[in-house]
């Protein structure tokens, strides 16, 4: 998951802001569907152009695989450009007019904002025109991204958070490094018993980034909703839930292991939580599943590196909501560009590139299959790790809870509970005062983003 570094007040103007300025762009209106299949023709060389927002390895994982695709066949030609990060992106999707992308990579949390947009062609569109089957694709992931019946972004690259655990410690602790904490009781007991202190050195039993995304997941693993109409997704979202008992045991768990020693408080950056995690600092965290790989490359064998799901209060049974970001067809291009973008989406979720996506960059593979292919079996030997997350997010029902919020401000609300969050823990406010306020700011900027959609 990337990160979204900006001032509450600026994300909300800039949101708004941009949300005018795309509406008034024109496009044919997001709920627009092809009529029937557009047939591409050979040595055509169709141009499409997409804009991501991976950068580093993973933008190197995206080109490899744009020039894949356009030395397998003949009829289509992907330019990819990179163009920082997710809400930079959409910056110059707001600026472009006309010259926009044919295809965009989109984080989750900015669905709401796409469909409002009406510059995009739903997936589900060229889904039904082409006949495409969805059904071995993962539907845990998949429903995220599905509203009103229709799937109207194909998902890319997809991440869950799990807890990432030192069995190392745990042993010398006299706990069993096969059996990780289960509820947040637990946890916290085994956060205590992994707290060391040696000389002016201290490991501390766990460490949790104060990160709205990880408050996101304690309240879905509770099954309890974000905002109101099932989490927005029965319908717009007019207020956000959060101040809620659930989301007051979620808060005033994190700051009860501060208050006590046996957990670190590093701010919210989960960079902080996950380099103290390598260097042996803390003996628990949270983090994406998408770094996995990046945690035992900086483990490097000092100790012993184990993975559970999240931790719940005793009696939830609740899942958890997909992170990361999808593809978005505009309705900027003619259609003949739509459909050669809707062939490239076609081969990215075929199992042999799912497979390499995932060995790649350690997202999940969005379709089934791609567990079978020998380069994930390779991969999955060499890191079992993996194991927890694929369990995890299988073992998650789907309901609205699990499908995650949907809100056209949640850049600006992340940041909200953040700093809650941050509250709560170094005694500033309790729990009850901090969540009502926070509800009471997210709850605002909404009524100001629906009636600028309106």
């Amino acid at each position: 998951m990337q990160r979204f570094r900006k001032g509450p007040a600026a994300i909300a103007l800039a949101l708004l802001l941009m949300l005018t300025m795309l509406a008034g762009c024109g496009g044919s209106g997001s709920k627009a569907k092809p009529a029937k299949k557009f047939e591409l023709k050979a040595g055509e060389k169709v141009k499409v152009t997409f804009w991501h927002a991976m950068g580093g390895k993973n933008g190197e994982a995206v080109q490899a695989l744009v020039d894949e695709f356009n030395k397998s066949q003949d009829k289509v030609q992907v330019e990819a450009s990179y163009q920082g990060s997710y809400d930079e992106a959409l910056q110059k999707l707001k600026a472009s007019g006309q010259n926009g992308p044919t295809l965009i990579q989109v984080y989750e949390i900015g669905s709401r904002f796409m469909i409002d947009s009406e510059l995009i062609t739903p997936m589900q569109g060229f889904i039904d025109a082409d006949n495409f089957n969805t059904k071995n694709f993962e539907q845990n992931i998949l429903s995220y991204y599905t509203f009103d019946g229709q799937l109207y972004s194909m998902p890319f690259n997809t991440s869950t958070p799990i807890m990432y655990y030192n069995k190392t410690a745990f042993k010398e602790a006299g706990l069993d490094p096969e059996k990780p904490p289960k509820t947040f009781e637990e946890f916290h007991e085994y956060a205590k018993k992994l707290t060391k202190k040696t000389g002016s050195d201290t490991r501390y039993g766990a460490s949790i980034a104060w990160y709205g995304w990880f408050f996101e997941q304690f309240m879905a693993v509770q099954g309890v909703h974000y905002v109101d109409n099932d989490n927005g997704r029965k319908a717009k979202a007019t207020k956000a839930i959060i101040d809620s008992a659930e989301g007051q045991k979620i808060t005033d768990w994190l700051k009860s292991m501060v208050d006590d020693g046996s957990a670190a408080n590093l701010g919210r950056k989960t960079s902080e939580t996950q380099a103290a995690f390598q260097a042996g600092r803390v003996a628990m965290t949270f983090d994406s599943t998408a770094v996995v790989s990046t945690m035992l490359n900086g483990v490097n064998g000092k100790f012993e590196v184990g993975t559970a799901f999240l931790p719940r209060p005793a009696d939830a049974k609740g899942g958890v909501i997909i992170g990361g970001a999808s593809l978005w067809i505009t309705n900027l291009k003619p259609e003949k560009e739509q459909w050669a973008a809707w062939e490239f989406v076609k081969w990215l979720g075929s199992p042999e590139i799912q497979g390499k996506w995932h060995t790649m960059t350690g997202y999940f593979p969005i379709r089934a299959e791609a567990y079978d292919q020998q380069i994930v079996k390779d991969y999955h030997a060499t890191r079992p790790q993996y194991k927890t997350a694929i369990e995890q997010l299988r073992a998650s029902k789907i309901n609205p809870a699990t499908q995650g919020a949907v809100i056209g401000v949640f850049p600006q609300a992340r940041q909200v509970v953040e700093a809650a969050m941050e509250n709560v823990v170094l005694g500033k406010a309790t729990s009850a005062d901090a969540l009502k306020s926070a509800a009471a700011e997210i709850t605002k900027s909404i009524e100001t983003y629906n009636k600028t959609t309106k």
